[in-house]
């Protein structure tokens, strides 16, 4: 199985290197990109999990509906992402239920920092897909917390895959600079060890950030953006598909697995 998602926010990058950005040019990035997804998805028929926040999904409606129109898992993530709260557990929750007329089941937290699991359980998540089980220099340190996913407090929990032993994170950043071929071989080889495959984007990868210097973002998340980061998620679906894996949002997973723990 294969449990694609996206952290759909306003764009922000730019002032974690100092450069001040509104919330109105980050949105502006952000649709620019979800819809460039949904594009993706659409082409391919596959369903993915979007974790939105609450400022992308009041500022950015058309895209919210087109997101649930085409049959995609809307969860949350947090409200404002440049500044997270303690309460955006529960106001997050509030927010996108009460403008798109659902529920939402599960939770991740901006940048994958930690959050409360008394939190998450008090405001009726079901998951909480909030760590990277991996060492990423200045900012994971989690070579000590599980892999896979695990049930905690009657919540489950659900780490983005790493590799097996070495924990080679294949979050985002991986696909943007590792080879294609070696990106692949290691997601054939989470799936052979786990089971299941569980990985994540970000809209703003998907905007063409090369042409922004304006922006001082990194080379190692410029490399391959925009267009050549859209045909990157395409071959990945295509292969995957190819394979026989069958794509599936994060409130099914959690469904399938809690049938087959308590059949």
């Amino acid at each position: 199985m294969i449990l694609l998602s996206f952290d759909t926010e306003e764009f922000d990058v730019p002032r974690e290197h100092g450069v001040e950005f509104s919330l109105e040019e980050g949105m502006k990035v952000s649709v620019d990109g979800t819809n460039k997804i949904l594009d993706t998805l659409k082409a391919n028929n596959v369903k993915a999990t979007f974790f939105c926040t609450a400022n992308f999904a009041q500022n950015a409606p058309e895209v919210m509906r087109r997101i649930q129109s085409e049959g995609h898992e809307i969860a949350c993530h947090g409200c404002d992402h440049w500044q997270p709260k303690v309460t955006d557990v529960k106001n997050s929750k509030e927010i996108i239920e009460s403008l798109m007329g659902i529920t939402c089941y599960g939770y991740r937290q901006p940048r994958m920092f930690p959050v409360s699991d008394a939190d998450i359980k008090a405001n009726g998540y079901e998951y909480n897909s909030s760590l990277n089980p991996a060492f990423i220099p200045g900012r994971y340190m989690h070579l000590t917390t599980p892999r896979t996913y695990f049930v905690k407090d009657g919540v489950m929990q659900i780490p983005a895959s790493v590799s097996p032993l070495l924990r080679i994170p294949l979050f985002w950043l991986a696909l943007h600079n590792f080879p294609e071929w070696l990106y692949f071989m290691l997601v054939k080889r989470v799936l052979k060890h786990d089971g299941y495959f569980d990985t994540y984007f970000h809209p703003w990868e998907f905007y063409e950030l090369k042409q922004h210097p304006e922006f001082k973002m990194p080379f190692i998340i410029k490399n391959h953006s925009g267009q050549q980061m859209q045909q990157r998620l395409d071959r990945l679906i295509k292969k995957l598909k190819s394979r026989g894996e069958h794509f599936v949002t994060y409130h099914e997973f959690v469904q399938s697995t809690n049938k087959s723990i308590n059949p």
